[in-house]
């Protein structure tokens, strides 16, 4: 399954209820990783790597640590998204990434949440948890699953957020 790739990018939203018990085939995860590395990088660097857990302890304990991330433990998997330490792109690149993780799983019927990760409260936490060497960065944690809920955004016109040429108060 797949969609036109405007709607893809109109229609994703962050979901954060998600049907049990519904595993992911490792074919559609290896796609939408597969997907992230074709992400725009500063200096073609691809310093990127990534944990995908499935394993339901695993993703209970990492739900238990991410403060705002307690849905990941209902999720079909979560991905961990790794940087190079003190690159100089590195939240630039690791969002690119992250981002095409989202598209992608949404572009192929999945429901997707971006957990911030990049130095917070959990992430070395988690990076224990996960085996991650200290020369990689934990920078985002993301829940992909069924969605089990349609959330309704209203978006501002693009009339109100759009200038042409230079900056004019609206």
């Amino acid at each position: 399954m797949s969609m036109d790739m405007l709607e893809v990018l109109k229609s994703r939203r962050s979901i954060r209820k998600y049907k049990k018990n519904m595993a992911i085939d490792k074919e559609v995860i290896e796609k939408i990783i597969d997907a992230a590395r074709f992400a725009p990088t500063a200096r073609g660097n691809e310093g990127w790597e990534f944990v995908v857990v499935t394993d339901e302890d695993v993703k209970r304990q990492i739900a238990q640590k991410a403060r705002y991330g307690k849905f990941i433990e209902d999720a079909s998997c979560c991905v961990a998204v790794l940087y190079e330490k003190d690159f100089e792109y590195i939240l630039e690149d690791m969002s690119a990434a992250t981002t095409y993780i989202l598209i992608a799983a949404k572009a192929l019927g999945l429901g997707s949440c971006w957990v911030a990760s990049y130095k917070k409260e959990h992430s070395e936490d988690v990076k224990r948890l996960l085996n991650v060497p200290d020369d990689l960065e934990l920078c985002a944690l993301i829940a992909i699953g069924y969605a089990d809920e349609e959330p309704v955004r209203n978006k501002k016109p693009l009339s109100s957020i759009l200038h042409w040429n230079k900056y004019q108060r609206k």
